[in-house]
């Protein structure tokens, strides 16, 4: 029997502001293979546990950093003894002018975003932090907690620091291996290279009616291979790709332009303003006019 594979989001709140993190501690369930649309990232305090990143299966201790891409199937343990911090965030939080998808990270040269290499190359590297670091990393990850419930002025600046050093202290411990890692093209496949250009018609053609045929064309392969590939790398079909990349091209427009929230459901793609507001407010929780104001209240911009 075929087992559904979870893929979880961000909400509320979390979602508004890209980015969410808890401090794990003494919880002992194990939750099944699951994939979310967030970059995830992990840092072990206390104990051991096994933690599966695809067919990697490692063993996580005190000083374990582990990154996690959006829509990459894992699988966490969690004992009685153990602390850590999980970390979400969108890459549109950590880098506002890095105009990405982050299905397409594959095909990214790094030195764009040298940030995001710890990610590209979880598969083929352990990362984990000596003692004056890793001090270093749960000081920045107590900080995120304190500025995420504090929600101050220029909160999401102080989080978005400490981010930074937290990627930062294992790029900076892993150097060598990102930068050969890197030239090597380690982080580059077929079904990657396939991957991005669906993502990339797709982004490019928001507001037309959009089909599938039209892609696999594009591809020189036909609808079902499509299908597939969709559904095996990031559990979603065709149809559910192309609205969450509109709900979420709305998002843009509502935070960054005065455009009319009719004219903002057309240029992306939806024809009845109804629907739009409809799917934009099971998304985010909330309806466009309101989110709109939100992220004004917010400070809230996003890549034109």
């Amino acid at each position: 029997m075929t087992v559904a594979i979870t893929t979880y989001t961000l909400s509320g709140e979390n979602e508004r502001l890209g980015f969410s993190i808890r401090d794990e501690s003494r919880i002992t369930r194990t939750k099944q293979p699951h994939r979310h649309d967030f970059f995830q990232m992990r840092l072990d305090v206390v104990g051991e546990t096994h933690h599966a990143i695809g067919a990697q299966r490692r063993l996580l201790g005190p000083g374990s950093l582990t990154f996690v891409l959006p829509y990459r199937l894992h699988r966490g343990g969690r004992r009685a003894d153990s602390q850590f911090y999980v970390i979400n965030f969108h890459h549109r939080f950590l880098r506002p002018e890095l105009n990405i998808d982050p299905l397409c990270l594959d095909v990214l040269a790094l030195e764009q975003a040298p940030e995001l290499a710890p990610f590209a190359f979880q598969d083929v590297l352990d990362f984990r932090l000596d003692h004056e670091d890793f001090e270093r990393a749960q000081d920045a990850c107590r900080q995120m907690i304190a500025h995420s419930r504090r929600r101050g002025f220029f909160f999401a600046e102080f989080i978005r620091a400490n981010l930074l050093l937290l990627i930062g202290l294992a790029c900076q411990r892993y150097e060598r291996d990102l930068t050969r890692l890197s030239a090597s093209g380690a982080h580059r496949s077929g079904h990657n290279e396939a991957l991005a250009t669906v993502v990339r018609h797709v982004t490019a053609r928001l507001p037309d009616r959009i089909r599938l045929a039209d892609v696999a064309d594009e591809l020189g392969t036909s609808p079902n291979h499509v299908t597939r590939l969709l559904k095996q790398r990031i559990g979603k079909t065709f149809m559910q790709l192309l609205a969450e990349r509109r709900l979420q091209r709305a998002q843009e427009l509502l935070a960054n332009t005065d455009m009319r929230i009719a004219d903002v459901g057309e240029a992306v793609g939806f024809e009845d303003n109804a629907y739009f507001a409809r799917r934009f407010k099971q998304l985010l929780g909330m309806s466009p006019r309101a989110y709109r104001a939100s992220a004004a209240q917010a400070g809230l911009k996003y890549p034109k």
